[in-house]
């Protein structure tokens, strides 16, 4: 399957064989599942008051969420027919090692380490600890957070069929929350008033304020493409990976507008500006002061659910960097059980580094401009294989190609560009990562499968 060069033989990579999914622990539902756990979480509950500091029309602030959702939906197709002919584990990595060269892979693999997994798990981990002080203002966050990613990482040690099953209930928790908070917020006593146009909001939308607004949403949807990290691990993965991958992303969708538009409802814009704690004022105005309570803490444990679907999909990018250059092998292998031990453990770390060292708007745009950067590069390369290999077996094909493909990427090439204008700092932070990774793979990648 694995060529001296780290990449898979034209044979395996564009063929999808007749094998035994037995073996494989992670289920159609388990894999749905995971990008539902994967994209509700800090970015929804957080980002609202970030957005209304440069976007102050409301209408235009829910139109956000609505193109977000039809971006991250259009990406979900495209990594759908990705994942149908590379149905390996690594997500990125394995698509842009095959598509392009194995030094693009190795460069998104170490961006999916620092930004797509190791600081969102700290951003989130950072966003629990602000909403456990809402409800007990005597708890440390910093401990919170460092206690919650020990704790995780520990359970997705053991097992992981044991991982899945604790993540699906957790899931299960979180959208009963999700469901249940959107239908009592219309029943809010002092509702506010929501215009769904103002007249202006086309001028909104096409300004740099919306781009930069943008990737706050961007990085509440990300996790979209969560169950591409676990292809490897997932049954049938040729017909069940897109499938999870779009019935995940449209229902997360669909529960980011409506739960938006409650945040609106509930609470006066001018409260709602630049806080981070936002579901926990629409819970209060919802359902008064204990009872607000008892939802943050249901929101904490929707934050938990977040936190480890990461935790569990994240390592899989670092295993399968270690399958393919010598110098990492160590984060390939596994314990009896499945889990990969050394890689866990190596995400965790930094994250908790990052828990303990950064602040949550420090690190935000960074990740968004980095995960958005490398998805575009993705979803770019249904266009290059479209190209070089038109005649290889296609399980799936993404619906309304190439319109679909095309709209993500002007889309976010549009908010990349605005970025690094509007944003210069942590974008060039992003492109730094990129040229260091760049540098690395020079030293480091040597064939896992040589002898030299």
């Amino acid at each position: 399957m694995i060529s001296e060069s780290g990449r898979l033989s034209k044979e395996a990579l564009y063929t999808v064989h007749d094998t035994k999914y037995q073996g494989k622990p992670v289920t159609l539902f388990s894999a749905t599942i995971l990008v539902i756990a994967n994209m509700i979480g800090t970015g929804v509950l957080t980002t609202l008051g970030l957005q209304l500091i440069s976007v102050h029309s409301v209408p235009s602030v829910l139109m956000l969420w609505i193109v977000g959702g039809v971006s991250a939906f259009c990406g979900a197709l495209a990594y759908g027919e990705l994942g149908a002919i590379m149905p390996r584990s690594g997500g990125e990595y394995a698509y842009l090692s095959n598509i392009y060269h194995p030094a693009a892979g190795f460069l998104s693999g170490c961006a999916s380490f620092v930004a797509g997994f190791g600081a969102p798990v700290a951003l989130t981990a950072i966003a629990l600890g602000h909403y456990m002080q809402a409800v007990f203002p005597e708890i440390n966050r910093t401990a919170a957070a460092v206690s919650v990613i020990a704790v995780l990482t520990m359970i997705h040690l053991v097992d992981v069929r044991f991982g899945c099953q604790f993540q699906n209930v957790l899931t299960a928790g979180k959208i009963l929350l999700i469901v249940t908070f959107i239908a009592a917020g219309f029943f809010t006593p002092h509702p506010q008033q929501v215009v769904l146009w103002e007249g202006k909001e086309v001028e909104t939308i096409f300004s740099p304020a919306f781009a930069v607004a943008l990737v706050y949403v961007s990085y509440a949807y990300s996790g979209w493409n969560a169950s591409a990290y676990v292809a490897g691990e997932i049954q049938k993965p040729e017909r069940n990976l897109p499938v999870s991958l779009f019935v995940g992303t449209l229902f997360v969708s669909i529960c980011y507008v409506l739960l938006n538009f409650i945040f609106l409802y509930t609470v006066p814009v001018q409260q709602l500006t630049g806080r981070i704690d936002v579901a926990y004022l629409s819970a209060k105005a919802v359902f008064g002061s204990s009872g607000a309570r008892i939802v943050t803490l249901l929101i904490c444990l929707a934050l938990i659910s977040n936190l480890s679907s990461m935790i569990m999909a994240g390592p899989r990018v670092i295993q399968a960097m270690g399958e393919d250059i010598r110098v990492l092998r160590l984060f390939a292998k596994k314990n009896r059980r499945g889990s990969p031990v050394y890689a866990i453990l190596l995400q965790s770390s930094f994250a908790l580094i990052l828990a303990v060292t950064s602040t949550f708007n420090a690190i935000l745009i960074y990740v968004g401009f980095t995960l958005t950067l490398f998805a575009f590069v993705t979803v770019l390369g249904v266009f290059v294989l479209r190209v070089k290999k038109p005649g290889i077996k296609r399980p799936f094909k993404m619906w309304g190609y190439p319109v679909t493909p095309a709209f993500y990427l002007v889309l976010n090439g549009w908010m990349l560009c605005y970025l690094l204008i509007q944003r210069p700092f942590p974008s060039v932070v992003g492109l730094l990562t990129v040229g260091s990774a760049l540098l690395l793979y020079g030293l480091l990648a040597r064939p896992a499968n040589t002898t030299s």
